[in-house]
Order: C-alpha cells, then structure tokens, then sequence
C-alpha cells in the first residue's frame, strides 16, 4: 500500500505547491514521481500521513541527501 500511496502523495504535493505558488495547475508526471518516490519513502516515511506540504517541507530538509533527479524535480516546479 505504501507503494501506491507514495506516488500519489508526490503527485498531490508537487500538484498542489505549484498551484498554490504560482496560481497554475500543474502536477507531476510519471517520471517526476518515479524520481522521488524512493525519497519520499527513505527520509519521509514518518511524515507520509501528515499531508502534502509536510512531505514536501521533509523533502526540503533532506535536500543534501537527495538523489540529483528527486532534486531536479523540486527545482522545475520552483522548490
């Protein structure tokens, strides 16, 4: 189950953080999902229930430890 959410949860922070940033709907596509899903689940797992912005503020502190692609994905939607 945690293998599905994951994603989705990915998909509904970048979605929703673009949005709400710059007032555009955007969201991620598969291959932004696959770039942090691993992450989400290494540095985010304790968060996962939290909601969208404590995944993505998680995925911000943990940024030295991120992989290049998770963080390439952050900066192309301006995070």
């Amino acid at each position: 189950m945690l293998k599905i959410f994951t994603p989705l949860a990915l998909l509904l922070v970048l979605g929703s953080t673009v949005t709400i940033a710059r007032a555009q709907s955007h969201s991620g596509t598969d291959a932004e999902q696959r770039a942090c899903s691993r992450d989400v689940t290494r540095f985010c797992r304790k968060v996962i229930d939290q909601g969208d912005f404590t995944i993505l503020a998680c995925l911000k502190e943990n940024r030295p430890k991120l992989t290049k692609a998770c963080n390439e994905v952050l900066l192309s939607h301006g995070q």
